[in-house]
C-alpha cells in the first residue's frame, strides 16, 4: 500500500471519528445533525456540479440509498442521544461489514473464506467486550447500535451497484440531498426552529464538512491502492473514536471497551 494512500485513508478515519465526536458532544444532537447534513450538501454541491457524471440508471439506487441514509442518520442521532459514543460507534461500524457478509452468503449464495469467518468471530468478540460481559451496555442501546449497523450495511449494498452509474462525488452529493432535507424537516418539526437555529455554528458545520471530506479522502486513497487495505485502514476510526471519547466526551473508556474496539478493527481488516 503506497504511503500516500495510507495517509489518505488514515485522514479519512480521523475525519470520520471527529465528525461523530462533534455530533455526540452537541447539546441538541438532532438539531446539530440537521445543520451538519445541510452544510455538507451545500458546500459540496458546486464540486459535484463541476465533476458531473451520472447516468439515468442511477435514479433507482439514489432513491433507495437516500431513504436508507435518512434512516441511518435518524438512528445514529437517537443512539448518541441514549448511549455513549464509545459504545455505539464500535458496534455500529464493526457490525455493518459482518451484516454485509451475511447477506452475501445467506441471500446471494456466496461462499465465506476462513479469513472472513475469523473476522466475524473477532468482531463478535469485540462487540461483546464493548458492551461488557455483564451486559452493562443495555439491551435497548445494543439493539439501537445494531440497527445503525443494519442501515449502514443496507446502503452499502445499494451503493455497491449504484456507484457504477455515477462518479463517486456526484453519487455522494445526490444521495445526500434527500437525507439532508428530510432530517432538517424532522428536526424543525420535533425540535422547533429556535433549536435548529441555535445549532448553526462552527461545530455542526465542521461536522458536516468532515463527513463529506472523509468520503473524499477515501476516494482519493482508492485511486492509489486496492479497496481491501484502504477499507481496513479506514476502520481504525473505531479505535480513534473510542480513545478520544474519554477526553472529549468524558466517557469512561475502560481497558475492556478499548480492547473490544481493537478486536473490531482487526476483524473488519480480515473481512476486508
Amino acid at each position: 500500500m503506497p504511503t500516500s494512500a495510507l495517509v489518505l485513508a488514515l485522514g479519512a478515519a480521523f475525519l470520520h471519528a471527529f465528525w461523530n465526536l462533534i455530533l455526540a458532544r452537541a447539546p441538541d444532537i438532532e438539531a446539530a445533525t440537521a445543520v451538519a447534513l445541510v452544510a455538507g450538501a451545500v458546500v459540496f454541491a458546486p464540486v459535484a456540479a463541476i465533476a458531473w457524471d451520472a447516468e439515468r440508471e442511477v435514479v433507482p439506487y439514489l432513491i433507495a440509498t437516500s431513504i436508507l441514509e435518512l434512516v441511518y442518520f435518524v438512528l445514529l442521532a437517537a443512539a448518541y442521544d441514549r448511549a455513549e459514543l464509545s459504545f455505539v460507534y464500535p458496534i455500529a461500524r464493526g457490525s455493518a461489514p459482518v451484516l454485509v457478509l451475511l447477506v452475501a452468503v445467506v441471500v446471494l449464495g456466496n461462499s465465506a473464506s476462513a479469513a472472513e469467518v475469523g473476522g466475524v468471530l473477532l468482531v463478535a468478540a469485540g462487540v461483546l467486550l464493548v458492551r461488557g460481559i455483564g451486559g452493562r451496555g443495555g439491551t435497548r442501546d445494543l439493539g439501537l447500535a445494531l440497527a445503525v449497523a443494519a442501515s449502514i450495511a443496507a446502503y452499502t449494498l445499494v451503493d455497491k451497484h449504484g456507484i457504477e452509474h455515477a462518479s463517486p462525488i456526484v453519487y455522494l452529493e445526490l444521495s445526500m440531498i434527500v437525507p439532508a432535507a428530510g432530517f432538517l424537516a424532522l428536526a424543525l418539526m420535533r425540535r422547533g426552529r429556535p433549536a435548529v437555529r441555535s445549532a448553526v455554528g462552527v461545530p455542526a458545520i465542521t461536522a458536516g464538512l468532515f463527513a463529506f471530506g472523509a468520503y473524499a479522502l477515501v476516494l482519493a486513497a482508492l485511486e492509489r491502492a486496492p479497496a481491501a487495505p484502504v477499507a481496513a485502514v479506514r476502520e481504525t476510526s473505531v479505535v480513534i473514536a473510542t480513545v478520544l471519547a474519554a477526553p472529549v466526551l468524558r466517557e469512561r473508556v475502560g481497558a475492556a471497551r478499548l480492547a473490544g474496539a481493537v478486536l473490531v478493527v482487526v476483524g473488519v481488516a480480515l473481512l476486508a
